[in-house]
């Protein structure tokens, strides 16, 4: 059986929306929202990945477990293999499910589908997609698209990821959401891969993993939770967590 820990990235330096971990909702930091919704998912120990210590703090102060690492990190990946290897250095967690730190509103059975696309022993990293209900969305370059073939399993296999409308022609487009599981091995691998050539030109870090030959597979939910960004979208994740 599977051994998986969630590891969430959290850093303060967010260009569209600066000191994002912390922004309130409902008198509650976005991050520690994040880090409950990992909690109810039960997969196995949640930590929080941050250069900051106000960050750090404000998960302590919720009764979580949170680890510094580095400020130089090149990405979200890169933090969570450094806290993997601290908190795991004899590697008895085999699954490292990256949780992204902008998702209050990610629902905890969503954590928990992440796993399934594992099943399948060739697939290096599993995520999540939800299909596209809106026109707007379709065309939004801030909605990641998700283009994959179906698989038997009914998971999703990806050929390719875009910030364009894609792909073209009648049917579904679906949005990736912001979440991966790893398998260890597949997570070393990745990072000590180069920044490659359509990672670059999309600004999307997965395309580095499709154009080394990894393989990527999603399973589908309902709906994609709220990525928040901007102020904008922000206010969208605190209209949605409203108490009742």
């Amino acid at each position: 059986m599977s051994r998986p820990i969630v590891i969430i990235p959290a850093r303060m330096d967010s260009k569209r929306l600066p000191g994002k971990p912390l922004a309130d909702i409902h008198g509650i930091a976005m991050i520690v929202h994040v880090w409950r919704r990992a909690m109810e998912a039960g997969l196995g120990p949640v930590l929080v990945a941050t250069d900051d210590p106000a960050i750090a703090g404000v998960i302590a102060g919720a009764g979580g477990n949170a680890l510094l690492t580095r400020a130089d990190h090149a990405s979200g990946s890169d933090r969570i293999r450094e806290a993997a290897d601290l908190f795991d250095p004899e590697r008895h967690f085999d699954i490292v499910v990256n949780l992204q730190g902008d998702l209050p509103t990610i629902a905890p059975e969503s954590v928990r589908a992440v796993l399934t696309p594992l099943s399948e022993d060739q697939t290096d990293i599993a995520t999540l997609a939800a299909e596209i209900r809106s026109e707007a969305e379709r065309a939004a370059p801030n909605v990641v698209k998700y283009i994959g073939s179906p698989l038997p399993s009914g998971h999703m296999r990806a050929l390719y990821f875009s910030r364009a409308a894609a792909p073209w022609g009648d049917g579904p487009l679906y949005q990736h959401a912001g979440i991966y599981a790893y398998r260890r091995p597949a997570l070393d691998r990745f990072v000590r891969l180069p920044p490659s050539p359509l990672e670059k030109r999309e600004k999307l870090e997965q395309l580095r993993a499709l154009e080394a030959g990894m393989r990527i597979d999603a399973a589908l939910i309902d709906t994609c939770p709220i990525g928040v960004d901007t102020p904008d979208t922000l206010e969208q994740a605190r209209d949605f967590l409203r108490p009742k």
